[in-house]
């Protein structure tokens, strides 16, 4: 398969709104990760915009777990933009540290409800596409495919990662590189090109994130 056909022919059927739309949130999306990195508050209200509008997107695409995690964003943008601006001095810059022993068993808490209730709703998709009518309607989770099940364990693996993040926490990084990986060939899959190439472009920063993290953590003990 070439370029054209995995980036561009899925764009033909699509509307200029849409187009705008997906290009805003992956803009918005790439500004919150480059402020995340620089340990700027600003990381918060610019990844609202963009969540907000993937909410819309992947709703649109029945990627139902990323729609959930993108509310989820949301709310914890909120909770974090409130945490970040307590603990700065000068209510733009953090600082960091690593998780604690009991942080790493609330995040793996988080994953395993998070994983039991994404599946849940994907076991009850097909109530919601009929417009939340059980006529004609067979309940299951049969008519997910792989990018679907891929779409449950990212929106755990994410769902952890906002958490450490929210927390100031060095490992969040870890969970987005893993989950930034994983949603490349997924997006592709659904035809979401320029959602991909953010992706990739969202791995690569979140590996210079960790970077940035682990040396600013170490000149502070230093």
């Amino acid at each position: 398969m070439n370029l054209y056909n995995l980036f561009i022919k899925p764009y033909e059927s699509y509307n200029f709104w849409q187009i705008l739309l997906e290009f805003l949130g992956t803009f918005f999306g790439i500004l919150s990760v480059y402020f995340s990195i620089k340990k700027n508050i600003w990381v918060y209200p610019t990844g609202i915009i963009s969540t907000l509008i993937y909410v819309y997107i992947l709703f649109d695409f029945g990627l139902l777990g990323d729609c959930i995690i993108n509310v989820y964003y949301t709310v914890m943008s909120v909770y974090g933009w409130i945490l970040w601006a307590r603990n700065s001095d000068d209510h733009i810059h953090v600082e960091v540290s690593w998780a604690s022993k009991k942080e790493w068993q609330f995040g793996t808490l988080l994953f395993l409800i998070s994983f039991i209730f994404v599946t849940i709703i994907y076991y009850y998709k097909p109530y919601i596409d009929h417009n939340f009518s059980m006529e004609n309607t067979h309940l299951g989770l049969y008519h997910l495919d792989w990018a679907n099940w891929l779409d449950v364990i990212t929106t755990s693996i994410f769902l952890v990662g906002m958490w450490f993040m929210a927390k100031q926490r060095i490992e969040n990084w870890i969970f987005w590189i893993i989950g930034d990986i994983i949603c490349i060939p997924m997006m592709i899959f659904k035809g979401l090109g320029i959602t991909s190439v953010q992706y990739l472009v969202f791995t690569i920063m979140a590996i210079l994130g960790y970077i940035n993290w682990k040396k600013s953590f170490k000149e502070k003990v230093n």
